[in-house]
């Protein structure tokens, strides 16, 4: 009997874990991972790589390394996440190999202190992929207005990226056109394009956990039987819109010349709420071409006891968007949702930056 993620694979998503640490590859529980439970690629994010860090056990020896040569604390942090991304990258190369490239990917974000800084962005992203030297890394840029040009450019020289934050349907479509300017961009640069992949990092569970909390302060029957459907119904909609945005003329021309769609990779996708399943946002927006990049609780849920039925997003775009109706109808204003989320976002990821940058003070300092 096939496990319900081998069901998943099958569906066409592509299982990615959202989590990366030393004590992983070392333990050689990510090559457990990609043997038993379908794993064919990692993301990170600053949060992830914080809570990494603060196990210092792991990386003991390389900060007294990095002490000794008073290496600066977000030098320090930087070279020990790029040593992970690295090593995870040669654990995934079979599988780069085998999917030409859609799979076996490793993310590495720009700091999140730039998000709002185009210039900088760019200048650390170039860096990052140069550093990491694996052509199966991914350089994760905010989809913040600032950072539309740095996916553009960046994408224009030839490196894969991974655009992170994408919380409104609007957004998804400006990063879409960044995507298709890019690969423009690269063709004039005379870039191969069947080598530049991308996807777009959409988030699901934040959206849920936003608009539950403001339909449960508005309290009406019809406000709280809402609750737990934006999500998805968000989730739905912006795959109607890259199925629109990769069936123009602009995209053929692209195709002809080489270029791979930028897929849909769902993101946040941890079940919040303990009243929901806790596989929701995994089984009900399954797609062919789509990536679903989970942390290990929701892996570990998935492969216990989701129920895959295929694909459960084509048919539904009627019903998503009368979800985001309904929502207006009772006062909750979408696009007030969205903004809240991508600042909080940013805000998020400068928190655990900050917090990481003390673990790695501590580190050099304790080294020393």
């Amino acid at each position: 009997m096939a496990t319900p993620t081998q069901k998943l694979s099958d569906a066409g998503v592509s299982i990615w874990l959202d989590d990366l640490s030393r004590e992983r590859l070392t333990s050689g529980n990510l090559q457990e991972l990609i043997d038993t439970k379908n794993v064919v690629g990692v993301t990170t994010n600053p949060s992830i790589f914080a809570a990494a860090l603060s196990n210092g056990a792991a990386y003991a020896e390389q900060m007294k390394k990095l002490a000794a040569e008073g290496t600066e604390a977000e030098a320090a942090g930087f070279a020990a996440m790029i040593d992970d991304v690295r090593d995870a990258c040669d654990v995934f190369a079979p599988i780069y190999e085998a999917t030409q490239g859609f799979d076996g990917r490793v993310s590495i974000e720009v700091s999140p202190l730039l998000a709002r800084e185009a210039a900088a962005t760019l200048a650390q992203a170039k860096e990052l992929y140069s550093a990491v030297g694996r052509e199966n890394v991914m350089i994760k840029i905010p989809a913040t207005e600032e950072g539309l040009e740095p996916i553009a450019e960046a994408l224009g020289e030839g490196i894969s990226v991974n655009v992170t934050l994408i919380f409104s349907l609007e957004r998804y479509r400006a990063v879409i056109n960044a995507y298709l300017l890019g690969l423009e961009k690269a063709l004039e640069n005379g870039k191969d394009l069947s080598k530049i992949h991308s996807v777009a990092s959409f988030f699901v569970s934040r959206v849920d956990t936003e608009i539950d909390a403001r339909l449960e302060a508005i309290g009406t029957d019809e406000a709280l039987a809402l609750r737990g459907k934006a999500g998805v119904a968000n989730a739905r909609l912006a795959f109607e819109v890259y199925e629109q945005a990769f069936s123009s003329e602009r995209w053929a021309r692209l195709e002809a010349a080489g270029a791979n769609r930028q897929r849909p990779l769902w993101a946040s996708t941890g079940v919040k709420n303990p009243a929901y399943p806790d596989t929701l946002y995994v089984t009900e927006i399954a797609a062919p071409g789509t990536v679903n990049t989970m942390p290990e609780a929701t892996l570990n849920a998935t492969f216990d006891h989701a129920e895959v039925a295929g694909n459960t997003i084509e048919g539904t775009y009627e019903e998503a968007t009368t979800i985001l109706n309904q929502l207006e109808a009772v006062g909750i204003s979408y696009n007030d949702v969205v903004e809240k989320l991508e600042t909080e976002g940013v805000e998020k990821f400068e928190v655990s930056w900050k917090e990481l940058l003390e673990t790695v003070t501590a580190a050099l300092a304790d080294s020393r």
